[in-house]
């Protein structure tokens, strides 16, 4: 069957407006939600032919929104269904058989209506239909339904009334017009109508719209702004208003920029202030309060010191009498009074006396508890000390390491950390420079949680980047050792970042590191300190491919090295990232090189010879010798002794770690590779010559990618 489309008429284009209204969506799930719709919606409008254009989406607390462009109705169509051959369609006199008669009445059609059509098994009688488009308001329907259904979210639920359906919060009403005139579908027991519904407080129940055009305005007379781009430019713009004429600034805080536009459909910013003395605690704690528990903005002068003055967000237009910033100072003040209160009671006894209370908290169930992971960390904290600091650097450095491990997860059962869990590892570094720690110290246990993403920052010195490993490599180790594994949709160890954490500090840190080591020594701390708990050898190999594929991202995502140069220097060997980094580096300079893709496309050649004759490189069998008597072309001869000149060369380079200049010369080899494959003939009828000629193929594969493997790179054909 074939499907033809027919030109028709050209015809205007009309509005289609979607809003769908429900109970407060969490902040954080709104952007992904509202960019599934605009998805979603543009791919069902797209496969029924009637999307003209993109579609917009604005997106609040309590509506998800989208506007297109559509065609009134679909083009029409023609199909065409294959009937019988045309040599059983006609009898000897050329009348119809029954075959054909039979065929033509299926479609309401007499057998001198069909065609013949010529194909590559002969030819066949066709029957060409027309198919008339359907109408926009017919296709709407199924497909709103499957734009809002299909949205993911982490969690959804099922009310009273959703006749099943599942959504994240209840849906309490639907806007579905087309230009102006509601279109009948229903929705989780809710059926579609003109009525939105303004701010909860300030706007009107029913609020009537007419399509797109004035979707904005009404709500925003009922104190809704429908954009988050509009709320974002009137929290900006309020707070440098409330700030520049004093000379102050805010706290840079984008993610709770970002929640605050997502809270709140009518956004107001207002300023509190808090009293002065509550500056002797440490910024990240006065911060920390502020941002988690109030989502207030701390203000800064122009030194970037803290003022006693903080910023809030409400969802209502005014505060006339002052009633809810003066709630808000009230609940402040009692946040800040907790806080001073855990800071004192904290330091009656030094971190180190938390140190035997780990051994009550449970790390999880199977892995027993942060005192056996305390234990772990430190056993690996200090073998990786031990790697990188033998070579010169005192002793005392080590040291500061095994002591910044010990400490580095107690502020796990301080009281500050049990109220306010995001200080975690900032509160154990603030406590332990009150307390006289080293420097190194201190900054390393306040940092060893970090990078947390793909941009945030590293542990700022040394000592904390190998704590930070070792916590991070033990995670992944006992988990993996406890089939606790991360799967496509959940990872709740963190597992990925944890290993994404252990890839950028080796590439950034730019230090030699064994992957395959490492994890070695974490199996032994297993071992030793959770004895039920062993990573077996095939568990390491799964637990070395995580990891790398964490670094493939990071390669790909932040230093912008395509995947095919990537795979080909990570097939020579990635145990060694920075050494990896390096190779995928100069492969990604010399793509571009006249004779490097040719010779690539000659390396894939050369493999497929190879596994077509059953020689398996990777197999690290008996190397078979290159016999030059039994040379019968010049080209062999010579591929051989270019090769080996070549060989000598890039050896030269690769010790020194100069891959770009060792690639440059291996391309070198692609006039002598191209003579061989115009002149020789491999798979000669003579065994011995055509085991030689492999063996000559398969000395050239294993000698030049110890690079990287060409064969990898995805290319075309040029020869």
């Amino acid at each position: 069957m074939r499907v033809a489309r027919l030109a028709s008429k050209e015809v205007s284009t009309l509005d289609f407006l979607l809003e769908v209204g429900c109970e407060e969506i969490p902040a954080g799930m709104i952007p992904r939600a509202s960019a599934e719709l605009k998805q979603n919606l543009e791919k069902y409008l797209t496969a029924a032919n009637i999307l003209d254009g993109e579609v917009r989406v604005v997106s609040g607390p309590r509506r998800l929104a989208a506007m297109a462009r559509v065609h009134p109705q679909q083009l029409d169509s023609e199909k065409e269904v294959m009937g019988p051959p045309k040599s059983a369609a006609f009898d000897n006199v050329g009348a119809p058989t029954r075959a054909v008669i039979g065929f033509a009445e299926k479609f309401s059609m007499q057998p001198s209506d069909l065609f013949v059509l010529v194909t590559a098994r002969g030819e066949y009688m066709v029957a060409r239909q027309k198919i008339p488009g359907r109408r926009a308001d017919e296709i709407l329907p199924g497909v709103i339904q499957q734009s809002i259904l299909q949205i993911t979210f982490p969690r959804s639920m099922m009310w009273s009334g959703s006749d099943g359906a599942r959504f994240i919060r209840p849906i309490r009403w639907l806007v579905a017009l087309l230009n102006g005139k509601p279109l009948v579908v229903e929705l989780a027991g809710v059926r579609a109508g003109k009525n939105s519904i303004g701010h909860r407080f300030l706007g009107q129940k029913h609020v009537r719209i007419s399509g797109s055009q004035d979707y904005a305005e009404k709500l925003r007379k009922n104190f809704v702004i429908a954009s988050p781009a509009e709320r974002l430019a009137k929290i900006e713009g309020e707070i440098r208003a409330l700030l520049s004429r004093r000379g102050w600034r805010v706290h840079p805080d984008k993610g709770l920029l970002e929640l605050v536009v997502y809270l709140n459909e009518y956004p107001t910013v207002f300023m509190g202030d808090f009293v002065e003395s509550y500056l002797e605690l440490p910024d990240e704690i006065l911060i920390t309060v502020m941002r988690g528990h109030q989502k207030y903005f701390a203000v800064e002068d122009s030194h970037g010191r803290l003022m006693p003055h903080f910023l809030a967000v409400m969802n209502i237009d005014r505060d006339l009498d002052g009633l809810i910033r003066a709630g808000h100072e009230r609940v402040l003040r009692a946040r800040f009074a907790d806080a001073r209160f855990f800071w004192g009671a904290d330091q009656k006894v030094s971190l180190a006396d938390f140190l035997p209370r780990l051994a009550r908290v449970t790390f999880e169930s199977r892995l027993g508890s942060y005192g056996d992971k305390v234990d772990r960390i430190r056993y690996l904290a200090g073998w990786i000390a031990e790697q990188w600091f033998n070579s010169g650097i005192p002793q005392a450095r080590v040291t500061a390491v095994v002591r910044a491990a010990e400490l580095a997860k107690c502020d796990l059962v301080t009281d500050m950390v049990r109220e306010f869990t995001e200080l975690q590892g900032i509160m154990g570094g603030l406590y332990a420079r009150a307390q006289g720690e080293d420097d190194d110290v201190a900054w390393a246990i306040y940092d060893h949680y970090r990078p947390v993403g793909l941009d945030e920052p590293l542990p700022r010195n040394l000592t904390g980047c190998i704590v930070a490993m070792a916590d991070k490599l033990d995670s992944m180790a006992a988990c993996f050792a406890v089939g606790a594994i991360p799967t496509g949709s959940s990872d709740p160890f963190a597992l990925r970042r944890s290993a994404l954490g252990v890839v950028r500090i080796i590439l950034e840190t730019g230090l030699p590191f064994s992957i395959s080591t490492a994890i070695s020594a974490a199996a032994r701390a297993l071992q030793q300190f959770s004895p039920k708990r062993a990573l077996t050898t095939e568990i390491q190999k799964q637990l070395a491919e995580f990891i790398l594929e964490r670094a493939r991202f990071v390669l790909r995502e932040r230093r912008g090295f395509a995947y095919d140069e990537i795979n080909a220097a990570f097939a020579a060997g990635a145990d060694d990232l920075v050494d990896a980094a390096k190779r995928v580096t100069a492969l990604h300079e010399i793509r571009q090189t006249p004779n490097f893709m040719p010779l690539a496309v000659a390396f894939k050649r050369i493999r497929k010879i190879l596994e077509k004759a059953g020689i398996d490189q990777e197999a690290n069998g008996r190397i078979v010798p290159v016999k030059t008597e039994l040379f019968e072309e010049a080209a062999e001869r010579e591929l051989l002794s270019i090769a080996g000149d070549v060989a000598a060369r890039a050896a030269d380079y690769r010790r020194s770690g100069n891959y770009r200049d060792a690639l440059k010369a291996i391309a070198e080899l692609r006039p002598a590779v191209d003579r061989f494959f115009d002149q020789v003939m491999v798979m000669a009828e003579d065994e011995s010559v055509r085991k030689n000629r492999l063996a000559l193929l398969s000395t050239l594969l294993r000698e030049f990618s110890t690079i990287a493997d060409f064969s990898e790179m995805v290319t075309e054909d040029v020869r």
